[in-house]
Protein backbone atom coordinates (compact mmCIF):
# COMPACT_ATOMS: atom_id res chain seq x y z
CA UNK A 1 0.00 0.00 0.00
CA UNK A 2 1.43 3.52 -0.88
CA UNK A 3 0.81 6.05 2.01
CA UNK A 4 2.08 7.28 4.88
CA UNK A 5 4.60 10.35 5.15
CA UNK A 6 6.52 10.91 8.10
CA UNK A 7 7.05 8.25 10.78
CA UNK A 8 4.20 8.39 12.92
CA UNK A 9 2.15 10.70 10.92
CA UNK A 10 -1.84 9.51 10.10
CA UNK A 11 -2.10 7.30 8.12
CA UNK A 12 -5.07 8.27 5.47
CA UNK A 13 -7.35 6.55 3.11
CA UNK A 14 -9.80 7.44 0.16
CA UNK A 15 -11.96 4.87 -0.50
CA UNK A 16 -13.77 5.40 -4.31
CA UNK A 17 -16.82 3.82 -4.15
CA UNK A 18 -18.72 2.83 -7.26
CA UNK A 19 -21.99 1.79 -8.67
CA UNK A 20 -20.67 -1.68 -9.82
CA UNK A 21 -21.42 -3.09 -13.26
CA UNK A 22 -22.44 -6.73 -14.46
CA UNK A 23 -20.19 -5.66 -17.55
CA UNK A 24 -16.58 -6.20 -16.49
CA UNK A 25 -15.44 -3.38 -19.05
CA UNK A 26 -17.11 -0.84 -17.63
CA UNK A 27 -16.18 -2.19 -13.70
CA UNK A 28 -12.46 -1.66 -15.48
CA UNK A 29 -12.81 1.94 -16.85
CA UNK A 30 -13.47 2.25 -12.73
CA UNK A 31 -10.46 0.97 -11.72
CA UNK A 32 -8.57 2.82 -14.50
CA UNK A 33 -9.58 6.12 -13.09
CA UNK A 34 -8.98 4.36 -9.47
CA UNK A 35 -5.43 3.64 -10.09
CA UNK A 36 -4.93 6.82 -11.45
CA UNK A 37 -5.91 8.80 -8.55
CA UNK A 38 -3.75 6.81 -6.40
CA UNK A 39 -0.46 8.03 -8.89
CA UNK A 40 -1.85 11.52 -8.13
CA UNK A 41 -2.37 10.95 -4.49
CA UNK A 42 0.63 9.08 -3.16
CA UNK A 43 0.26 10.55 0.11
CA UNK A 44 -2.65 8.51 1.14
CA UNK A 45 -4.14 4.97 0.93
CA UNK A 46 -6.44 4.75 -2.03
CA UNK A 47 -8.65 1.61 -3.09
CA UNK A 48 -11.91 1.22 -4.76
CA UNK A 49 -15.21 -0.28 -3.51
CA UNK A 50 -18.37 -1.05 -5.38
CA UNK A 51 -21.84 -0.29 -3.84
CA UNK A 52 -23.41 -3.68 -5.80
CA UNK A 53 -22.84 -6.05 -8.78
CA UNK A 54 -18.78 -5.97 -8.10
CA UNK A 55 -16.24 -6.90 -5.43
CA UNK A 56 -15.57 -5.65 -3.39
CA UNK A 57 -18.32 -4.36 -1.84
CA UNK A 58 -18.32 -1.70 0.33
CA UNK A 59 -18.63 -2.67 3.45
CA UNK A 60 -15.79 -5.21 3.03
CA UNK A 61 -13.75 -2.55 1.67
CA UNK A 62 -14.03 -0.49 4.85
CA UNK A 63 -13.12 -3.13 7.39
CA UNK A 64 -10.22 -3.83 5.08
CA UNK A 65 -9.01 -0.14 5.16
CA UNK A 66 -10.34 0.82 8.41
CA UNK A 67 -7.69 -1.84 10.00
CA UNK A 68 -4.80 -0.29 8.30
CA UNK A 69 -5.30 4.01 8.36
CA UNK A 70 -6.04 6.51 11.05
CA UNK A 71 -8.84 8.19 9.03
CA UNK A 72 -10.69 7.34 5.86
CA UNK A 73 -12.73 9.24 3.46
CA UNK A 74 -15.19 8.05 1.31
CA UNK A 75 -15.76 9.13 -2.04
CA UNK A 76 -19.28 8.58 -4.05
CA UNK A 77 -18.46 8.15 -7.14
CA UNK A 78 -21.71 9.10 -8.24
CA UNK A 79 -22.87 12.22 -10.51
CA UNK A 80 -25.44 13.14 -8.51
CA UNK A 81 -26.99 11.84 -4.76
CA UNK A 82 -30.01 9.50 -4.75
CA UNK A 83 -30.53 6.18 -2.86
CA UNK A 84 -26.90 5.02 -3.11
CA UNK A 85 -25.19 8.45 -1.72
CA UNK A 86 -28.09 9.05 0.84
CA UNK A 87 -28.34 5.61 2.42
CA UNK A 88 -25.78 2.69 1.55
CA UNK A 89 -23.12 4.66 1.82
CA UNK A 90 -24.40 6.30 5.41
CA UNK A 91 -25.43 3.00 6.46
CA UNK A 92 -22.54 1.53 6.29
CA UNK A 93 -20.21 4.08 7.28
CA UNK A 94 -22.43 3.58 10.27
CA UNK A 95 -21.67 0.60 10.67
CA UNK A 96 -17.39 1.23 10.38
CA UNK A 97 -17.86 3.60 12.81
CA UNK A 98 -19.35 1.33 15.38
CA UNK A 99 -16.16 -1.56 14.34
CA UNK A 100 -13.55 0.75 14.32
CA UNK A 101 -14.16 3.43 16.83
CA UNK A 102 -10.21 4.73 16.58
CA UNK A 103 -11.03 5.21 13.07
CA UNK A 104 -11.56 9.24 11.88
CA UNK A 105 -14.46 8.39 9.39
CA UNK A 106 -15.91 10.94 6.70
CA UNK A 107 -17.83 11.01 3.73
CA UNK A 108 -17.20 13.16 0.65
CA UNK A 109 -20.29 14.65 -1.49
CA UNK A 110 -21.53 12.98 -4.70
CA UNK A 111 -19.88 14.70 -7.88
CA UNK A 112 -22.91 16.96 -8.08
CA UNK A 113 -23.21 19.96 -10.11
CA UNK A 114 -20.04 20.78 -11.08
CA UNK A 115 -18.24 23.20 -13.64
CA UNK A 116 -15.03 20.99 -14.51
CA UNK A 117 -17.96 18.41 -15.64
CA UNK A 118 -20.19 20.93 -17.47
CA UNK A 119 -17.43 21.81 -19.00
CA UNK A 120 -16.35 18.32 -19.83
CA UNK A 121 -19.43 17.37 -21.16
CA UNK A 122 -19.71 20.27 -23.48
CA UNK A 123 -16.15 19.43 -24.95
CA UNK A 124 -17.81 16.19 -25.62
CA UNK A 125 -20.45 17.61 -27.20
CA UNK A 126 -18.90 20.10 -29.69
CA UNK A 127 -16.31 16.80 -30.65
CA UNK A 128 -19.23 15.07 -31.49
CA UNK A 129 -21.05 18.31 -33.49
CA UNK A 130 -18.06 18.92 -35.28
CA UNK A 131 -18.36 15.79 -37.68
CA UNK A 132 -22.14 16.59 -38.59
CA UNK A 133 -21.84 19.89 -40.47
CA UNK A 134 -24.55 21.72 -38.88
CA UNK A 135 -24.56 25.33 -38.03
CA UNK A 136 -25.18 25.54 -33.74
CA UNK A 137 -28.11 27.47 -34.00
CA UNK A 138 -29.77 24.09 -36.46
CA UNK A 139 -28.56 21.92 -34.09
CA UNK A 140 -30.26 20.26 -31.08
CA UNK A 141 -28.83 18.42 -28.03
CA UNK A 142 -30.05 16.00 -25.88
CA UNK A 143 -28.51 14.96 -22.72
CA UNK A 144 -29.21 11.39 -21.80
CA UNK A 145 -28.73 11.01 -17.83
CA UNK A 146 -29.27 7.91 -15.93
CA UNK A 147 -32.43 8.38 -14.15
CA UNK A 148 -33.49 8.02 -10.49
CA UNK A 149 -36.10 7.97 -8.26
CA UNK A 150 -35.38 10.53 -6.26
CA UNK A 151 -36.02 14.05 -7.62
CA UNK A 152 -33.77 16.07 -6.05
CA UNK A 153 -30.72 13.79 -7.89
CA UNK A 154 -32.92 14.37 -11.27
CA UNK A 155 -33.38 17.59 -10.47
CA UNK A 156 -29.49 18.35 -10.60
CA UNK A 157 -29.50 16.84 -13.78
CA UNK A 158 -31.93 18.94 -15.35
CA UNK A 159 -29.97 21.83 -13.84
CA UNK A 160 -27.06 20.77 -15.30
CA UNK A 161 -28.24 20.29 -18.59
CA UNK A 162 -29.70 23.90 -18.42
CA UNK A 163 -25.73 24.99 -18.40
CA UNK A 164 -24.55 23.27 -20.88
CA UNK A 165 -27.09 24.64 -23.13
CA UNK A 166 -26.01 28.14 -21.62
CA UNK A 167 -23.85 30.60 -24.22
CA UNK A 168 -23.02 27.20 -26.47
CA UNK A 169 -25.26 28.42 -29.23
CA UNK A 170 -27.44 25.26 -30.29
CA UNK A 171 -30.98 25.74 -30.67
CA UNK A 172 -32.35 23.34 -28.12
CA UNK A 173 -30.78 21.52 -25.29
CA UNK A 174 -33.40 18.73 -23.76
CA UNK A 175 -32.64 16.88 -20.53
CA UNK A 176 -33.98 12.89 -20.75
CA UNK A 177 -33.10 9.30 -19.18
CA UNK A 178 -32.38 6.23 -19.72
CA UNK A 179 -34.78 4.89 -17.58
CA UNK A 180 -36.71 5.28 -13.98
CA UNK A 181 -37.45 9.06 -14.96
CA UNK A 182 -39.52 10.54 -17.35
CA UNK A 183 -38.92 12.03 -20.18
CA UNK A 184 -37.06 8.75 -21.20
CA UNK A 185 -34.78 10.05 -23.99
CA UNK A 186 -36.77 7.99 -26.62
CA UNK A 187 -40.16 10.32 -26.32
CA UNK A 188 -37.43 13.04 -26.27
CA UNK A 189 -35.71 12.85 -29.22
CA UNK A 190 -38.73 12.03 -30.98
CA UNK A 191 -40.13 14.94 -29.73
CA UNK A 192 -36.61 17.49 -30.77
CA UNK A 193 -37.71 15.78 -34.22
CA UNK A 194 -40.41 17.75 -34.72
CA UNK A 195 -38.57 21.21 -34.15
CA UNK A 196 -37.16 20.01 -37.67
CA UNK A 197 -33.57 20.19 -36.71
CA UNK A 198 -30.51 19.73 -39.11
CA UNK A 199 -28.42 17.85 -36.65
CA UNK A 200 -29.25 16.00 -33.30
CA UNK A 201 -26.25 15.50 -30.89
CA UNK A 202 -26.94 12.87 -28.07
CA UNK A 203 -24.50 12.67 -24.66
CA UNK A 204 -24.91 10.37 -22.58
CA UNK A 205 -24.04 11.83 -18.96
CA UNK A 206 -22.31 8.84 -17.91
CA UNK A 207 -19.10 8.29 -15.81
CA UNK A 208 -18.58 4.83 -17.77
CA UNK A 209 -19.71 2.61 -20.07
CA UNK A 210 -21.67 -0.60 -19.52
CA UNK A 211 -25.17 -1.76 -20.63
CA UNK A 212 -27.01 1.88 -19.98
CA UNK A 213 -24.56 3.37 -23.19
CA UNK A 214 -25.15 0.05 -25.11
CA UNK A 215 -28.95 0.23 -24.87
CA UNK A 216 -28.51 4.27 -25.03
CA UNK A 217 -26.59 3.57 -29.02
CA UNK A 218 -29.09 1.25 -30.09
CA UNK A 219 -31.91 3.52 -29.43
CA UNK A 220 -29.72 6.39 -31.08
CA UNK A 221 -29.08 3.87 -34.15
CA UNK A 222 -32.95 3.03 -34.18
CA UNK A 223 -33.62 7.02 -34.09
CA UNK A 224 -31.43 7.52 -37.15
CA UNK A 225 -33.06 4.87 -39.39
CA UNK A 226 -36.77 6.41 -38.40
CA UNK A 227 -35.92 10.04 -39.02
CA UNK A 228 -33.05 9.80 -42.02
CA UNK A 229 -33.60 13.45 -42.50
CA UNK A 230 -31.41 14.18 -39.95
CA UNK A 231 -28.05 13.69 -38.87
CA UNK A 232 -27.38 12.02 -35.42
CA UNK A 233 -24.20 11.96 -33.51
CA UNK A 234 -23.49 9.66 -30.35
CA UNK A 235 -21.06 11.70 -28.25
CA UNK A 236 -18.69 10.15 -26.21
CA UNK A 237 -19.20 9.62 -21.76
CA UNK A 238 -16.97 11.26 -19.31
CA UNK A 239 -14.49 8.80 -18.89
CA UNK A 240 -11.74 8.63 -16.91
CA UNK A 241 -10.73 12.37 -17.47
CA UNK A 242 -8.09 14.75 -15.88
CA UNK A 243 -10.79 17.25 -14.56
CA UNK A 244 -13.02 14.23 -12.92
CA UNK A 245 -9.75 13.41 -11.10
CA UNK A 246 -9.54 17.02 -10.03
CA UNK A 247 -13.22 17.12 -8.55
CA UNK A 248 -12.42 13.63 -6.80
CA UNK A 249 -9.39 15.85 -5.16
CA UNK A 250 -11.57 18.72 -4.71
CA UNK A 251 -14.45 16.44 -2.75
CA UNK A 252 -11.46 14.65 -1.12
CA UNK A 253 -10.16 18.02 0.43
CA UNK A 254 -13.68 19.05 1.55
CA UNK A 255 -14.19 15.83 2.91
CA UNK A 256 -11.05 15.16 5.40
CA UNK A 257 -10.94 19.16 6.00
CA UNK A 258 -14.68 18.79 7.47
CA UNK A 259 -13.22 17.18 10.72
CA UNK A 260 -14.08 13.42 12.25
CA UNK A 261 -17.48 14.09 11.83
CA UNK A 262 -17.28 14.07 8.11
CA UNK A 263 -18.85 16.58 5.60
CA UNK A 264 -22.75 16.83 5.46
CA UNK A 265 -24.35 14.93 2.42
CA UNK A 266 -26.34 17.43 0.78
CA UNK A 267 -29.97 16.10 1.63
CA UNK A 268 -31.56 19.40 1.87
CA UNK A 269 -33.92 18.56 -1.03
CA UNK A 270 -34.68 14.93 -0.08
CA UNK A 271 -37.64 13.41 -0.94
CA UNK A 272 -38.01 12.20 2.41
CA UNK A 273 -37.36 15.33 4.65
CA UNK A 274 -38.64 18.07 2.98
CA UNK A 275 -42.01 17.98 0.11
CA UNK A 276 -40.46 18.29 -3.19
CA UNK A 277 -43.37 19.21 -5.72
CA UNK A 278 -45.85 16.79 -6.55
CA UNK A 279 -44.01 14.09 -4.34
CA UNK A 280 -44.85 15.54 -0.44
CA UNK A 281 -46.86 12.33 0.48
CA UNK A 282 -43.79 10.63 0.53
CA UNK A 283 -41.92 13.01 3.24
CA UNK A 284 -40.87 10.20 5.90
CA UNK A 285 -39.05 7.05 5.83
CA UNK A 286 -42.09 4.86 6.57
CA UNK A 287 -43.91 6.98 4.18
CA UNK A 288 -41.40 6.17 1.51
CA UNK A 289 -41.88 2.57 1.99
CA UNK A 290 -45.99 2.66 1.60
CA UNK A 291 -45.88 4.57 -1.04
CA UNK A 292 -45.87 1.32 -2.86
CA UNK A 293 -49.16 0.11 -1.22
CA UNK A 294 -50.80 3.27 -2.03
CA UNK A 295 -49.76 2.58 -5.56
CA UNK A 296 -51.16 -1.02 -6.14
CA UNK A 297 -54.63 0.86 -5.10
CA UNK A 298 -54.75 3.66 -7.79
CA UNK A 299 -52.31 3.00 -9.94
CA UNK A 300 -55.02 1.90 -12.47
CA UNK A 301 -57.10 5.30 -12.02
CA UNK A 302 -54.53 7.49 -12.85
CA UNK A 303 -55.02 8.16 -17.08
CA UNK A 304 -53.77 8.58 -19.55
CA UNK A 305 -51.72 4.97 -18.40
CA UNK A 306 -49.71 3.03 -20.67
CA UNK A 307 -50.21 -0.20 -18.69
CA UNK A 308 -53.16 -0.16 -16.32
CA UNK A 309 -53.74 -2.86 -14.32
CA UNK A 310 -55.79 -4.18 -11.54
CA UNK A 311 -54.74 -3.49 -8.02
CA UNK A 312 -51.89 -6.13 -6.88
CA UNK A 313 -53.42 -8.54 -4.38
CA UNK A 314 -49.26 -8.77 -2.60
CA UNK A 315 -46.54 -6.38 -3.22
CA UNK A 316 -43.43 -8.32 -2.09
CA UNK A 317 -40.45 -5.96 -1.44
CA UNK A 318 -36.89 -7.83 -1.33
CA UNK A 319 -33.67 -5.51 -0.42
CA UNK A 320 -31.14 -5.24 -2.19
CA UNK A 321 -28.39 -3.43 -0.17
CA UNK A 322 -25.47 -4.49 0.71
CA UNK A 323 -25.72 -6.41 3.08
CA UNK A 324 -28.70 -8.18 2.13
CA UNK A 325 -27.25 -8.72 -1.28
CA UNK A 326 -24.19 -9.97 0.17
CA UNK A 327 -26.47 -12.78 1.91
CA UNK A 328 -28.19 -14.11 -1.32
CA UNK A 329 -31.00 -11.30 -2.12
CA UNK A 330 -30.31 -11.13 -5.14
CA UNK A 331 -30.83 -15.16 -5.50
CA UNK A 332 -33.75 -14.87 -3.74
CA UNK A 333 -35.53 -11.82 -5.85
CA UNK A 334 -34.73 -14.12 -8.74
CA UNK A 335 -36.65 -17.59 -7.64
CA UNK A 336 -39.32 -15.43 -6.12
CA UNK A 337 -39.79 -13.98 -9.63
CA UNK A 338 -39.79 -17.52 -11.01
CA UNK A 339 -41.89 -19.30 -8.57
CA UNK A 340 -44.51 -16.35 -8.99
CA UNK A 341 -44.44 -16.45 -12.92
CA UNK A 342 -44.77 -20.21 -12.75
CA UNK A 343 -47.83 -20.22 -10.89
CA UNK A 344 -49.07 -17.82 -13.11
CA UNK A 345 -49.66 -14.99 -11.03
CA UNK A 346 -46.66 -12.01 -11.93
CA UNK A 347 -50.16 -9.47 -13.12
CA UNK A 348 -51.56 -9.42 -9.42
CA UNK A 349 -47.84 -10.19 -7.49
CA UNK A 350 -45.45 -7.97 -8.13
CA UNK A 351 -42.20 -8.27 -6.74
CA UNK A 352 -39.44 -5.71 -6.00
CA UNK A 353 -36.18 -5.03 -5.13
CA UNK A 354 -35.42 -2.28 -2.92
CA UNK A 355 -33.00 0.04 -1.02
CA UNK A 356 -32.25 -0.24 2.80
CA UNK A 357 -34.56 -1.32 4.58
CA UNK A 358 -33.68 -0.53 7.99
CA UNK A 359 -32.77 -4.48 9.26
CA UNK A 360 -28.86 -4.21 8.15
CA UNK A 361 -27.08 -7.33 9.43
CA UNK A 362 -29.88 -9.44 9.28
CA UNK A 363 -31.10 -10.58 5.92
CA UNK A 364 -32.24 -10.63 3.56
CA UNK A 365 -34.87 -8.87 4.42
CA UNK A 366 -38.45 -9.61 2.89
CA UNK A 367 -41.79 -7.01 3.42
CA UNK A 368 -44.60 -8.67 1.79
CA UNK A 369 -47.79 -5.48 1.53
CA UNK A 370 -51.08 -4.95 1.95
CA UNK A 371 -50.01 -7.92 4.55
CA UNK A 372 -47.71 -6.28 6.77
CA UNK A 373 -45.58 -8.92 7.19
CA UNK A 374 -41.54 -8.39 7.44
CA UNK A 375 -39.56 -11.61 7.01
CA UNK A 376 -35.82 -11.36 8.01
CA UNK A 377 -32.88 -13.76 6.94
CA UNK A 378 -34.58 -15.40 4.11
CA UNK A 379 -32.63 -17.45 1.70
CA UNK A 380 -33.17 -18.38 -2.19
CA UNK A 381 -33.73 -21.56 -0.76
CA UNK A 382 -36.98 -20.75 1.19
CA UNK A 383 -38.42 -18.76 -1.95
CA UNK A 384 -40.60 -21.83 -2.66
CA UNK A 385 -42.36 -22.00 0.64
CA UNK A 386 -42.39 -18.05 1.20
CA UNK A 387 -44.59 -18.56 -2.11
CA UNK A 388 -46.48 -21.25 -1.41
CA UNK A 389 -47.42 -20.72 1.47
CA UNK A 390 -47.80 -16.99 2.31
CA UNK A 391 -48.17 -15.54 -1.37
CA UNK A 392 -50.44 -18.31 -2.72
CA UNK A 393 -51.53 -19.48 0.50
CA UNK A 394 -52.32 -17.04 2.61
CA UNK A 395 -50.49 -18.65 5.41
CA UNK A 396 -47.32 -16.99 7.21
CA UNK A 397 -44.09 -18.87 7.04
CA UNK A 398 -43.56 -18.76 11.11
CA UNK A 399 -40.06 -19.39 11.32
CA UNK A 400 -38.99 -16.33 9.15
CA UNK A 401 -41.18 -13.74 10.27
CA UNK A 402 -39.39 -10.40 11.28
CA UNK A 403 -41.37 -10.19 14.54
CA UNK A 404 -39.63 -6.44 15.52
CA UNK A 405 -40.92 -5.03 12.21
CA UNK A 406 -45.26 -6.22 12.79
Amino acid sequence: MNGGGVRGAPRTGVLVVGHGSREAAANDEFEVLVARYRARRPDVVVAPAYVELARPSLADALRAMAATVDRLATVPLFLFAAGHVKNDVPLALASARRNFPAVSFASARALGVHPSLVGLCAERVRAAAAGLGSEPARTAVVVVGRGASDPDANGDFCKLARLLGEGQGFGWVVPSFIGVARPLFEDAVDLVARARPEAIVVVPYFLFGGRLLDKLAAQVRAFAERAPWIRVALAGHLGADERLLAVIDERVGEALGAGSAGAALPCDNCQYRVPVSAVSQQVGGLNALLWSVRHAFTHNQAMPHTHAHAPLSRHVLVCGNVDCADAGSVGLLNALRRLVREAGRERDIRVTRTACMGRCGEGPTVAVYPDGIWYRAVRPEDAEELVREHLLGGRLVARLVDNIMQ
